[in-house]
């Protein structure tokens, strides 16, 4: 019985870590709605050379898969609030 209850407690932090951000980076963003819009951020990458990939949400940042102005592929991490560029926990 200990172990079942173990292994349904393993599975249960599993399935909850995955609605969770990467860790990666967090931004204490408040609620979406004074959020800047994507298209916002999306028009100003453009404008530096970037090709976006893709933008969603982790952590409560906009997350950022594109290939910079230099043909680089980058995954980047802006505060929805300022679309500044948030730092992240790995190394690059």
């Amino acid at each position: 019985m200990i172990r079942i209850t173990a292994a349904t407690a393993a599975v249960a932090c599993l399935l909850a870590s995955g609605a969770h951000a990467t860790g990666l980076a967090t931004c204490d963003s408040g609620p979406q709605e004074k959020w800047q819009p994507q298209a916002r951020l999306e028009a100003q990458l453009k404008e530096r050379g970037w090709q976006i990939r893709r933008i969603k949400i982790d952590g409560g940042c906009y997350e950022v898969y594109a290939l910079n102005e230099k043909g680089e592929r980058v995954e980047a991490y802006f505060h929805p609030l300022t679309l500044a560029p948030v730092p992240t926990s790995r190394s690059r």
